[in-house]
């Protein structure tokens, strides 16, 4: 009789089996992608080029593809059938939500202080607004993926309409851009209405291709239409904003007091309490977007926060969860798209005036699909319908590739395989609770 000691070997030995065979079959998947992308370059030489081989660099892939591979499918046939019912505790979840509820704002408090810290100097500061702006949009997407539900891949043609709005406005009508950015969202709204009334009943795939397809139109045009965007030479010399009035630069047109005379009576005191002088420098006007940018985020995420609360935010998660129960309770369909359409596009084209401001240039270029596809990635990577998700992702996709510049050719390929690595671990985002916006039996204590 077989015993149960056997049994259970000759079990642990076929997961082994199972888990490097699945190991060897990745890393011969590996093998056929990597040799033409990674084993073989182009070798300049005397009089052209030639083409060289870097198969060692091939093995060192595959090998660890193997390894990595064998890994998880052990990790994966090992792991106790209670892992995932700890991890869904009550008090894991309660946990959770006292740590997050500190988290938000101490990020908030990290933001607001930051262009004051010692190791905040313009390339910081710049690169904190190029995080805002995306954590902006993705907090807008938010409305229309992560709520209602709504796969939309054309969601940078709202965010171009916005930043061509701006520019258009400020130089035909000489408008500042605290006018021009009500108008640039209304705008952009007005063009969310117009790509929800052809997609009212698509869902899935089929809505994906349409705002896909909606988001090259508005890329194609602005390309085209050289009379009145300038095609693809964009528009230039887009004003900056400014303080009450006050440009930030150093010598300002005549009848205009520039930033640092305007506030010298009350900057000047405190300057020199700490030993220096009150005078322009370039950071001004840097942080001062990085600030209007901040507003604006914060403002994006408050309207947010509120508005799942009301019925129109519950009724955009009703049709997440379910259309046709959604219509049998009433609710119109055909409105609720709509205004989410609407609302995720303004935000958008805040942000895309706040960019074309920020830049002093558009063009087409800018616009292009893949802005969507990262806008999307933040999104769904963060965990649909998680604000802070949003923010952690967003820091994420952002931060990576840009302090991988050093790797050089290798850049993407390490931001695919972190994105792989994330999407294998956490397929929920890195944050996929939420906190629900109707409680049947009260708010949750713990």
């Amino acid at each position: 009789m077989t015993t149960m000691t056997e049994t259970s070997g000759r079990g642990a030995g076929t997961d082994v089996r199972a888990a490097i065979k699945e190991a060897l079959v990745a890393a011969a998947v590996m093998a056929v992608l990597a040799v033409p992308l990674i084993g073989v370059e182009l070798v300049d030489i005397t009089g052209g080029v030639t083409l060289g081989q870097r198969f060692p660099m091939v093995a060192w892939a595959c090998g660890i593809v193997f390894a990595g591979r064998l890994a998880l499918a052990l990790a994966r046939g090992r792991a106790p059938a209670s892992f995932g019912a700890a991890l869904a505790s009550p008090g894991l979840k309660a946990a959770g939500r006292r740590i997050g509820a500190w988290v938000g704002p101490a990020l908030i408090g990290f933001a607001i202080v930051m262009p004051f810290l010692p190791f905040a100097d313009r390339y910081i500061i710049d690169l904190g607004t190029s995080v805002l702006i995306y954590v902006m949009l993705g907090w807008g997407l938010n409305i229309v993926v992560g709520l209602a539900g709504l796969l939309d891949l054309g969601y940078v043609a709202f965010y171009a309409v916005g930043a061509y709005s701006f520019a258009l406005l400020a130089q035909h009508l000489d408008l500042t851009f605290w006018e021009c950015l009500p108008l640039a969202g209304l705008f952009a709204a007005m063009f969310g209405v117009l790509l929800g009334f052809p997609v009212l009943r698509l869902r899935g795939d089929y809505l994906a291709i349409v705002t896909l397809g909606f988001g090259e139109i508005i890329r194609i045009v602005l390309l085209n239409w050289q009379e009145f965007t300038g095609g693809p030479n964009g528009l230039s010399q887009i004003p900056r904003p400014t303080f009450l009035g006050a440009p930030l630069v150093r010598s300002a047109p005549e009848g205009q007091m520039p930033f640092h005379e305007f506030v010298a009576p009350i900057a000047a005191p405190i300057a020199s309490l700490f030993g220096a002088e009150w005078e322009f420098t370039p950071i001004h006007r840097i942080s001062y977007l990085y600030y209007i940018i901040l507003l604006l985020a914060l403002v994006t995420n408050f309207f947010t926060l509120r508005i799942r609360r009301l019925p129109v935010g519950r009724a955009w998660e009703a049709l997440r969860e379910d259309e046709i129960a959604c219509r049998s309770l009433g609710i119109n369909p055909t409105n609720t798209k709509l205004s989410a359409f609407a609302l995720g596009a303004m935000f958008a084209g805040f942000a895309g005036s706040f960019f074309a401001t920020r830049q002093g240039f558009i063009s087409p270029e800018s616009f292009t699909y893949i802005e969507s596809a990262v806008i999307l990635a933040i999104v769904v990577l963060g965990g649909m319908g998680s604000q802070l998700g949003v923010v952690i992702a967003a820091a994420f996709l952002i931060l990576f590739p840009e302090f991988a510049r050093d790797f050089a050719q290798y850049r993407m390929l390490l931001f695919g395989a972190a994105m792989v690595l994330v999407m294998v671990w956490r397929p929920q985002g890195l944050i996929a609770h939420r906190e629900p916006s109707v409680l049947m039996h009260g708010r949750a204590k713990g």
